[in-house]
């Protein structure tokens, strides 16, 4: 397995062991081992899908749109950390598995910046992408939805089904720039709303990535007995300034392109909303999503197609490759959802209030397993190391060439990691229905 284990953060206990699918056993790496082998090959260059000539002024859901595969509660009245309230909230949500009598195996799985509820699944009628854990999440996968009741919200101030800045404001029209800003707190407070409504007292396990993982360390700070253990991957407990200065540009770039209309683009027709400036903003995030060993290796210097650079008429294949993650973005996104979840990405603080991050993790009552990316420049390994040092928990690097996208791709290290910790306590006890 192609992954780094420390495990200097916890008691020293023996090393566990998990069957892996087809009966072989893989046992964890000894306390204090540090395995790596070569890390797989990157992928070279692939002919891209050809994108819609239409995109729309907003790709988020709206109702009477096709529904898909979620479900919806509203939640009434939502009171927001920095003032001010939500008059109505309204989330969406997907399930599988089935509750147990006492609510002790229910899971929740928390998306990242630009996902949403539909973690496994085709794309289709009703959702513009497929799962984006669909070999993490499922019967037989680390997450089973054969022994574990799994719930993946779409986050608030999201675009797929949860009340949103596209959503209907009181007066009927989408809010647009009037949506307030959000903090991971806000969202952690909807999606607690959301469990109370599922009858769910206390989460056998939350886990995230990216951004879904500042969710779910919110969780076990904020909700100390609510949470049995929390996964947290490629993640921070508190966003730093070099986070903060990449997302800078994505904002300005969004509020930059004419067509943002301030944030009231909706009644746009199609091909005049503001793609440009997402797919820009999306261009700069994923640069950051993936490693300079897989842009050097897999690109380099190759010009696209019969493209040609110089003289500045031709793009090289990495401004081509950017092109078309841009493009796609802004055909399943929405432009003032990306802005407001940007913003609550650069204010999470886990000790905002609560004496300082190194407090609020020592307030964590849960197993904590941290995990991060050896080549993820989003979010570096110290900030993931930091997290299992903070907890007493454990801290688990993958080794991979994709960087911060690795937590979306490298699920042959994931798989074992995620199986093991999550069925190291079986669900069990009362009092977690509500």
């Amino acid at each position: 397995m192609n992954f780094r284990f420390d495990d200097e953060a916890r008691p020293a206990s023996p090393a566990p062991t998990q069957p892996a699918r087809g009966g072989d056993v893989i046992p964890a790496p000894s306390r204090g081992s540090t395995p790596r082998t070569t890390p797989r090959p990157v992928r070279h260059p692939a002919r891209p899908h050809r994108l819609p000539e239409r995109i729309p002024a907003s790709a988020a859901w709206r109702p009477g749109d096709p529904v898909g595969q979620r479900k919806f509660v509203d939640l009434g009245s939502l009171y927001l950390e920095a003032g001010g309230q939500l008059p109505a909230v309204t989330v969406a949500y997907q399930t599988w598995g089935e509750l147990n009598e006492d609510a002790s195996n229910a899971v929740l799985v928390l998306h990242a910046l630009t996902g949403d509820s539909h973690v496994i699944g085709e794309e289709g009628e009703g959702h513009l992408s497929p799962g984006w854990w669909d070999a993490l999440v499922g019967p037989g996968k680390a997450i089973d939805t054969d022994k574990y009741f799994v719930v993946a919200p779409n986050v608030l101030g999201g675009c797929q089904g949860t009340t949103g800045p596209a959503s209907p404001s009181p007066n009927g029209s989408p809010w647009g720039s009037r949506f307030p800003y959000l903090t991971t707190r806000d969202q952690v407070a909807a999606e607690a709303e959301l469990a109370d409504r599922l009858g769910i007292y206390r989460w056998h396990a939350v886990i995230g990535g990216s951004v879904g993982g500042h969710r779910a360390l919110e969780w076990a700070a904020g909700f100390p007995d609510r949470v049995g253990a929390v996964i947290a991957v490629a993640t921070a407990a508190q966003t730093s300034g070099d986070q903060i200065a990449w997302a800078h540009p994505q904002i300005l770039a969004i509020k930059g392109d004419p067509k943002f209309r301030g944030g009231d683009y909706y009644d746009a027709e199609d091909n005049d909303g503001p793609h440009s400036g997402l797919a820009i903003a999306r261009q700069i995030a994923h640069t950051t999503y993936r490693s300079a060993l897989e842009f050097d290796e897999r690109f380099g210097r190759l010009p696209q197609g019969g493209e040609e650079p110089i003289g500045g008429q031709g793009r090289f294949a990495v401004q081509s490759y950017l092109d078309h993650h841009g493009g796609k973005l802004a055909r399943r996104f929405d432009a003032n959802s990306y802005m407001i979840l940007t913003h609550t990405m650069i204010t999470h603080d886990l000790g905002r209030n609560r004496g300082g991050v190194e407090a609020a993790l020592a307030g964590i009552k849960a197993r904590v397993l941290s995990i991060g990316v050896d080549s993820d420049r989003l979010f570096p390994v110290h900030q993931a190391r930091a997290i299992a040092q903070g907890t007493g928990g454990t801290y688990v690097e993958l080794v991979s060439a994709y960087g911060h996208d690795g937590f979306l791709i490298e699920f042959e290290q994931l798989t074992p990691i995620v199986r093991s910790f999550i069925d190291a306590e079986a669900p069990s006890g009362s009092g977690y229905r509500l």
